[in-house]
């Protein structure tokens, strides 16, 4: 059975090397794509206020990547800014770019869930009355978190760093998503997002429900999950986002 990695390319070739480790056949088929910022400059100017900020939170690897990508040379990490997480793949962008260690905040390693749930049950205590808090995000996307703060205090920005865009496949991977649809037996879709789950119906316009129902997934969060059951996916299978916990799921479920 063959593990399709929806995730955008960087981050699919990631998992794939660590699910092959794995002596699981995985291959990447991104759905997602990342492009740059709306507005570039507003990214780079946000750099010249980063000292002000108590924190700052990034949503995914990708805004840790595009936020630093526009860092100026020779800049560092404030000495006292937070840098917030929502996982482990944010995270280990965010040691990759220098940020130190003491100033990352992220979910317990045990949580059911990486989200902005998860980051503040390990925020809440913290005072924000009148704080100023910095998240780093693509367009769009959740207002839980920021308002969250809002309601403790803090004075919250909101900072596109990329858009998520469709993806353009190449050959290989059309013929991979041929292969995925005439025999959903043989393969297992690993989801991480709803949004590749809408790309995927777009890309596949013909099939309804009643044609996804042999097909099988993976999801890491339950708004997946019910994205999933909606495109008419016939078997869904939770897990917590991490390599193990999804190791583990395929190895539960495979023939």
């Amino acid at each position: 059975m063959r593990i399709l990695v929806t995730r955008p390319a960087t981050q699919a070739q990631a998992w794939v090397r660590d699910l092959r480790e794995r002596g699981l056949d995985a291959a990447a088929l991104p759905l997602i794509a990342i492009g740059a910022a709306a507005d570039p400059t507003l990214v780079q100017a946000a750099w010249e206020t980063l000292p002000e900020h108590a924190l700052v939170v990034f949503v995914s690897p990708n805004a840790v990547e595009q936020f630093f990508a526009a860092a100026p040379r020779g800049t560092r990490w404030p000495d006292r800014a937070l840098a917030g997480s929502l996982g482990p793949g944010t995270t280990r962008e965010l040691r990759a770019c220098s940020v130190p260690a003491a100033a990352i905040v992220e979910p317990a390693a045990d949580a059911l869930q990486f989200d902005s749930e998860s980051l503040w049950a390990e925020l809440s205590a913290r005072p924000w009355q009148g704080r100023s808090v910095l998240i780093v995000r693509g367009d769009g996307g959740r207002d839980w978190l920021a308002d969250t703060l809002r309601g403790a205090g803090a004075r919250v920005e909101l900072l596109g760093a990329y858009r998520r865009v469709a993806s353009k496949p190449d050959a290989a991977q059309r013929a991979l998503l041929a292969a995925a649809v005439a025999a959903p037996a043989e393969h297992l879709w690993l989801f991480s997002s709803s949004e590749a789950i809408d790309r995927l119906a777009a890309l596949c316009p013909d099939l309804d429900a009643d044609a996804w129902r042999p097909a099988q997934a993976i999801v890491t969060h339950p708004r997946i999950a019910d994205r999933a059951r909606a495109l008419g996916i016939g078997a869904v299978h939770a897990s917590r986002p991490a390599i193990d916990a999804v190791t583990a799921c395929i190895q539960s479920i495979r023939p």
